[in-house]
């Protein structure tokens, strides 16, 4: 017994690193690749190219935001330049999005809602730059999804209190299942669509790569990535945002 386990075990290092080791084509990272492994507690695990990616976007952002900081507050300019035009356009249409969904509540969510936005935004983006895009992995996607669902239901409790949970019965008490199975689905459908979205278009671009290797130096190369990385990658970002708001509106109105 103690043999086939080893065995077992070994054979199932050798496709955990197999399924981490993925292919590229033109530059394209098609899948989730292996950088280094190490061993905690007895169990194997791997910093992948997504991990990579996310900490550089996550570095890149704070930098981004702690510049902006002390520009706005430090060392502000009587006549605004162009930096800090451009980061009033930006906080005004965020809080104008924010507040088109939620109206006289969107101060309460105007920071996790342009947090979330900014980070898929930049990740769905990653790939014109040539990383793996983090938003292509399930394993980003569901934590997102999740924090919107917690979000969700502890401000449906906060703001219901006892009523949310008869609200899960109507308008008829046999529809309770039914009800609690479409909260819990909440979290999965906002990671899949988009996993979904993001990974189809990364495999795309590595698929049309890997049949035509050349087209990659051509300057047409990158309408594809205008659209694929540029135009549906902002698409998704405004999707997600836009879903976790409206559920957002509709457990607090």
């Amino acid at each position: 017994m103690t043999r086939c386990g080893n065995e077992a075990k070994e054979i199932m290092n050798v496709l955990a690193a197999e399924a981490a080791q993925t292919e590229t084509s033109g530059g394209i990272v098609s899948m989730v690749k292996g950088v280094f492994s190490y061993t905690l507690f007895g169990h194997e695990f791997w910093i992948t190219t997504t991990h990579i990616s996310m900490f550089i976007i996550v570095v890149l952002l704070l930098v981004f935001a702690a510049i902006a900081r002390r520009k706005i507050t430090k060392h502000p300019d009587e006549v605004p330049g162009t930096f800090q035009n451009i980061l009033e356009l930006i906080v005004e249409k965020l809080d104008g999005m924010v507040a088109g969904s939620l109206g006289a509540n969107a101060y309460r969510f105007r920071n996790y809602i342009g947090t979330i936005f900014a980070f898929i935004l930049v990740g769905n983006l990653a790939g014109i730059f040539g990383l793996r895009s983090p938003t292509a992995d399930f394993g980003t996607t569901l934590p997102l999804g999740l924090l919107s669902f917690f979000l969700i239901q502890i401000n449906a409790f906060r703001f219901q209190k006892l009523r949310y949970f008869k609200s899960l019965a109507e308008p008829y008490p046999f529809l309770l299942p039914s009800n609690v199975i479409g909260e819990v689905s909440v979290p999965i459908s906002l990671s899949l669509r988009l996993f979904g979205n993001v990974l189809s278009g990364t495999l795309i671009l590595s698929l049309w790569y890997g049949m035509m290797p050349w087209f990659a130096k051509l300057p047409a190369s990158w309408f594809l990535h205008a659209y694929m990385d540029v135009f549906s990658g902002c698409i998704q970002t405004y999707v997600f945002s836009m879903l976790t708001m409206t559920y957002l509106n509709d457990k607090i109105s």
